[in-house]
């Protein structure tokens, strides 16, 4: 294989490897923070492939993009900070729930199911002692012979 595509291929897993990777945080996690983050995660996969296709086809197009692409993400960082310090303000919490006031009218509201109830925690099973204890000297406990 050749190692210009072989570079390519490696390039292209790592940056499928991050958006994947930030896709299932922004998909399971509820904090804004965190939503956030994950999201610049996708960026940075996307921008990484970008680059590796431009490296490839000696183009300068995909860094120009990328170049593009950081400074989109640095106004929508001082934008989303904004919002959620505004929406932290206003709710007092990070819990993308809590926000309900701001969907739209003819949209129904979210409700947590209830997580089943755990039956009561048994105690740790506890074992007998087995054997006979040693007989130890009181001149073992009492002078130390070895440390």
């Amino acid at each position: 294989m050749d190692p210009e595509i072989a570079l390519l291929h490696n390039y292209l897993i790592v940056g499928a490897v991050l958006f994947g990777i930030g896709m299932i945080g922004f998909f399971s996690r509820r904090n804004m923070i965190v939503m956030f983050l994950c999201a610049e995660m996708m960026l940075q996969g996307v921008s990484l492939s970008l680059v590796a296709f431009g490296r490839f086809h000696n183009d300068f197009g995909g860094q120009m993009l990328v170049i593009f692409i950081i400074a989109v993400a640095a106004c929508e960082a001082a934008i989303a900070l904004a919002v959620v310090l505004m929406l932290y303000r206003r709710a007092g919490k990070l819990d993308v729930i809590v926000w309900q006031a701001l969907r739209e009218d003819n949209q129904p509201a979210f409700e947590e199911e209830a997580l089943p109830e755990e039956p009561p925690a048994e105690p740790w099973p506890s074992l007998s002692r087995a054997g006979l204890s040693p007989e130890i000297l009181p001149e073992e406990t009492d002078f130390r012979s070895r440390l």
